[in-house]
């Protein structure tokens, strides 16, 4: 179905009218997948999301507010975030030697082993994204990273 067919809208004043409506009604329906599919395993999005920059260090320990320099979803409480995860033993706090003020933070065996898991469950619930090629994904990709350079523009302005 067509964005006008599932919303019920018969025109839109523009292509990029259609565009921002398109988009975040799919990024609705994404964003509800992927939060039943992550609770399934006691995890929110933003807690996988972490969980992944945590694995990207390699065992290297990093401080909470570089953490949230490269979370997708900026706006969570990462505090709030990291204590759920020590909680659940994903992760370890760690406080800084050269600054006690400062915490960083690390991934556990545990959290490894669940990213693991859900590596290979993400990979098998591609289905998503079984009406694109490779090559339709590639464009698609290439498409999004110019619509955030406008939106990195406007923001700034």
């Amino acid at each position: 179905m067509n964005i006008e067919e599932i919303i019920q809208q018969d025109q839109f004043k523009s292509e990029f009218e259609k565009l921002s409506i398109n988009l975040m009604y799919t990024l609705s329906q994404f964003t509800v997948i992927q939060q039943r599919f992550f609770r399934q395993y006691g995890l929110t999005v933003q807690q996988y999301n972490i969980l992944r920059i945590l694995r990207g260090q390699k065992g290297k320990p990093i401080g909470v507010n570089k953490m949230i320099d490269r979370m997708i979803d900026r706006t969570s409480n990462a505090s709030r975030l990291v204590e759920k995860l020590k909680q659940k033993h994903l992760l370890e706090r760690i406080t800084c030697a050269n600054d006690r003020r400062q915490v960083e933070v690390t991934i556990t065996e545990k959290g490894l082993s669940l990213l693991a898991e859900l590596d290979e469950l993400v990979v098998m619930r591609s289905t998503i994204y079984s009406e694109l090629t490779d090559s339709e994904a590639s464009q698609f990709n290439n498409m999004l990273d110019k619509l955030r350079t406008g939106i990195a523009f406007n923001t700034t302005t």
